[in-house]
This record gives structure tokens, sequence and C-alpha cells, in this order.
């Protein structure tokens, strides 16, 4: 597979590392706006873009793929209150985008353990809950793209909750999502539900980057060939 990387940081540099052990290619690297303008040629090779850059490059870079006709593979957040217009020009330019806040395997296991969990407990009002993640202090947005995922799946589940915010407040219908940062910390997010009885909390751990790279690598090679806008449940489930 002849892979473009878009985005030199942490992410981009094991998503590189991890996919030459794999013997795929690199056909180029990408990570700022001129980076795409001088390696069009080798973009043009490139059977999929991994994009790990950062929030404000999102959307620009997804239009550059669609324009070249190249599969964009996306774990870049903080873009998808545009992801409505995103969808329609997929469709107009018949491009292929698999977006997903969070590549890890387990994380989307997860999430379906939140999902389910989450149904189980709306008929139980006497349990409040919160979600709880820490990053390191290198990443930008907050709370997470995760975090978000986590609280608009129990949303949707959980009709004693309408909304999520930073921080806690009074408004029963809101679900508090507290963020931390620290030095080190890959990703943890912890969602715990508590009664004056007892405490449910369930919590998934990265132990390093390696996850995220893998599930990436694995969307670039399964998007190739398919057109329109897919997430981590359409591989997975």
């Amino acid at each position: 597979m002849k892979i473009a990387i878009s985005g030199y940081g942490k992410m981009g540099k094991e998503i590189e590392k991890l996919a030459l052990g794999l013997n795929h290619t690199v056909v180029c690297v990408c990570d700022n706006e001129n980076d795409w303008l001088i390696n069009t040629e080798k973009l043009k090779k490139a059977d999929v873009v991994i994009d790990f850059s950062m929030p404000q490059f999102a959307v620009i870079n997804i239009l550059n793929c669609f324009e070249l006709h190249i599969p964009i593979v996306i774990g870049t957040t903080g873009w998808y209150n545009e992801i409505e217009d995103i969808t329609a020009k997929c469709e107009l330019l018949n491009g292929s985008l698999f977006y997903a806040s969070n590549f890890s395997i387990g994380m989307n296991l997860f999430y379906a353990v939140n999902e389910h969990l989450a149904a189980l407990m709306n008929s139980f009002t006497d349990y409040d809950l919160q979600i709880e993640e820490t990053h390191h202090t290198q990443k930008l947005d907050s709370p997470s793209g995760t975090s978000i995922t986590l609280a608009n799946q129990i949303i949707q589940k959980l009709n004693r909750k309408s909304n999520w915010a930073k921080e806690q407040n009074n408004n029963t219908e809101t679900l508090t999502i507290k963020s931390n940062r620290e030095e080190n910390i890959t990703g943890t997010h912890t969602i715990t539900y508590c009664s004056d009885e007892d405490t449910i909390e369930i919590k998934h751990t990265a132990h390093n980057r390696k996850g995220f790279a893998h599930g990436a690598i694995k969307a670039a090679g399964w998007i190739i060939g398919k057109n329109g806008v897919y997430t981590m449940k359409d591989m997975i489930y």
C-alpha cells in the first residue's frame, strides 16, 4: 500500500514507523499547506492519505483529497461541526472519507460497551454519571473527540441527559466531561455511574500510540476502492 501522511507530529511519526515495518511505502509527508502544493505529483501516486494534522487544516485536507481522488483516513478531530457539508461534498465529488475520533480497536469495542451500559442504565434514575478524560499536555482539543463521541452515545441512550458540558453545573440534564492534561499520558477515558448505594465504572487506557496507528493503517487498507463516508463501525461491525 502506498501511503501519504498528513501531519508529522507524534501520530504521524508512529504511523510512518508502523507502515514501513509492515512493508508499506510512504510516498510523501505533508506537514503544512506548502507541503501539499509541492508534493502534488507524489500525492497522486498514493493509494490513500492518513491525516493526523490540526483541526484548522482538517477540512481543507479532506477537500484536497476529494479533488485529487485519493481516499483519506482522518484521525484529526475538532471539525465535526462541518460533517454534513463534507458528506455532501464527498457525494458530489465521488470521494472517499474514513473518519474516527479514535482508531484504537480496543476503544471502539469500548464504545459498544458504553452504548450498551447507557441503555441498561436508562431505567435506573438513581445513578448520575460523568466522563473523565486524561491526555498528554500537547493535545490541543479539550474535551477530546473520543470523550465527545462517548458523551453523544450516552445522550442517545439515556433519556435523562440531553447535552454535555466541560464544566460541572446544576443542570441535571447536562452530562459533565472533565478534562485533564498531564505529561506522558497517551489517553485514558473513564465513565462513572454513581448512586447513594454504589458506583459503576468503565475505563479504557491506551498504553501507547501504536494501537491508534494500527487501526488507522487497517482503515486505510479497508477504504481503498470504496466511495463514500465511513467510520470504524462500518469496518468493525
